[in-house]
């Protein structure tokens, strides 16, 4: 263990391992509309990416002038879960990068996300990933405070018996890198050219300490880091 620059891997689920983001906001975007709020999907992207929805409930009530419901969130959940079954693909390159770290790491890789239990396990499941994460999946719903607080990290650090300061931490969004870096852990940026993901500047502006394009050459990196 002490040849290895870190400890533990921990993984964002969403913009990381699964490719979900354009999925999520073409819902939202459409149940914006329909309160009355018509918003682009890319706009959508722009202000919601890294954050749960529950979270912007006085933004989407200002511009709707609708009280946002927990039924409201339900059925948003329920769709957007709909939609996810039909068309979700994993990362480019995730799926061996993860494969990769838990052979290395002796099974110590996790992932911490802000998003839903429900969603997450349900993602990890349906592009082959959940084996590698059985038992480690922690989701900032079930926390006194999500990203860009560092709760998510630090339950996941203490769960697998590492120091955060050990931990390798992969975000792409300025959210959950504020996060990361709040937990005192090592953060690196996956910043890819499609939408949907942050800006290598931003990333390094909230503290990453490298931005990378390629989550197949992840475990390279880790090594020689």
């Amino acid at each position: 263990m002490s040849k290895l620059p870190f400890d533990a891997v921990l993984f964002d689920c969403d913009g990381v391992l699964v490719d979900s983001e354009l999925i999520t906001n073409r819902v939202l975007s459409e149940m914006l509309g329909e309160l009355g709020w018509h918003v682009s999907v890319e706009e959508t992207m722009r202000i919601f990416i890294g954050k749960a929805v529950k979270d912007e409930a006085p933004l989407i009530e200002a511009r709707t002038g609708v009280p946002l419901t927990e039924e409201w969130l339900v059925q948003f959940r329920e769709r957007r879960n709909v939609a996810l079954e039909r068309g979700l693909v994993a990362i480019d390159g995730a799926l061996s990068a993860v494969q990769t770290l838990h052979r290395t790491f002796d099974g110590r890789i996790a992932v911490a996300s802000g998003a839903d239990r429900f969603k997450v396990e349900m993602q990890l499941t349906k592009v082959g990933m959940m084996e590698y994460f059985n038992g480690r999946v922690f989701s900032g719903h079930e926390m006194a405070h999500t990203k860009p607080y560092p709760d998510v990290y630090l339950a996941a650090a203490k769960a697998l018996g590492v120091d955060p300061a050990r931990c390798a931490i992969v975000e792409d969004t300025v959210t959950g890198a504020t996060a990361g870096v709040a937990a005192g852990a090592t953060v690196f940026g996956y910043s890819p050219r499609e939408e949907g993901h942050s800006e290598p500047k931003a990333l390094r502006e909230a503290g990453v300490a490298h931005v990378f394009k390629d989550m197949a050459g992840l475990p390279a990196l880790l090594a020689q880091w």
